[in-house]
């Protein structure tokens, strides 16, 4: 059988084009758990400001559609094993918990209760895939070290939810394999890291860099580089951009300029003659 010329794909390019434009928008209002673990407090705060848009094309979007997508497994898995598996409140929602206002939060993936390890113990479930290499690194060196960003992310859902476990379930996408790791509360480190979120959420200007060094390697491939290390100015445009906004301590954020609050709707269309605004970066 004759075989068509091999060329691009139409079809595969369009799939990648539609993802794109129905990601999510992803001005998150709050901080999230899910990063607070970073050791760059400016990175945080560039992200909590809405200082550069990340630039993730349809591949990579696809992969966060796979892990988000294995989790629906896993919970599975966990029920076959005689878990109980609570994913949110209500049908369609997930466990949500906040703090400093609602400024500081994230979405739990589940609470599960049954584990064999500990049956009676309620426990954050955190889900995560990995590709071969980096599912190795977690079985040898345990998800402290080796994915310390997810450690902390668990540490502050166990702080908000007053779960004391958290447990760790992987998934390595090359082979399937599991891996379970369970997690104390460590009341003292989540304290660090509220205190940490706290810092970056009411800072008013930049915190200091993670380095002085642009080659650093960890610099290198932030999304904030050119913003950081190359003094350019952020092209977004919007109120948290602004020198004169302020998030207050009971969630909101005003306009120091005008003395008037914001929605997070209007802090995202700022008017192009907005005669206060006065960009920073």
């Amino acid at each position: 059988m004759a075989k068509l010329p091999e060329r691009p794909s139409r079809t595969l390019a369009i799939i990648d084009e539609r993802i794109e434009q129905n990601s999510q928008d992803w001005r998150r209002a709050h901080l999230g758990d899910s990063i607070i673990g970073d050791p760059c407090e400016r990175l945080l705060w560039y992200s909590f400001r809405w200082f550069t848009a990340p630039e993730f094309p349809g591949r990579i979007l696809r992969l966060f559609r796979r892990g988000q997508n294995e989790e629906t497994t896993i919970v599975e898995d966990l029920r076959l094993a005689g878990a109980t598996v609570s994913e949110g409140p209500a049908e369609g929602e997930q466990w949500r918990f906040s703090s400093l206002g609602g400024h500081f939060g994230g979405s739990m993936d589940a609470a599960i209760l049954g584990l064999q390890e500990a049956p009676k113990t309620w426990h954050v479930g955190e889900f995560k895939t990995h590709n071969k290499k980096s599912f190795d690194l977690l079985v040898k060196d345990g998800v402290e070290k080796s994915k310390p960003k997810h450690y902390a992310q668990m540490q502050s859902y166990m702080h908000k939810s007053g779960m004391k476990r958290a447990v760790y379930i992987a998934v390595c996408k090359d082979d399937d394999r599991y891996h379970l790791e369970r997690i104390r509360y460590d009341r003292f480190y989540a304290g660090e890291l509220q205190e940490k979120a706290e810092r970056v959420i009411f800072a008013n200007e930049p915190p200091p860099k993670l380095s002085e060094r642009a080659d650093h390697w960890l610099c290198k491939w932030c999304s904030h580089y050119q913003i950081c290390h190359q003094d350019q100015t952020t092209e977004e445009r919007n109120c948290r951009t602004c020198q004169f906004s302020t998030p207050l301590k009971d969630g909101d954020w005003v306009c120091v300029k005008y003395t008037t609050s914001l929605t997070i709707d209007e802090q995202k269309n700022l008017a192009e003659d907005c005669p206060g605004y006065s960009a920073r970066g």
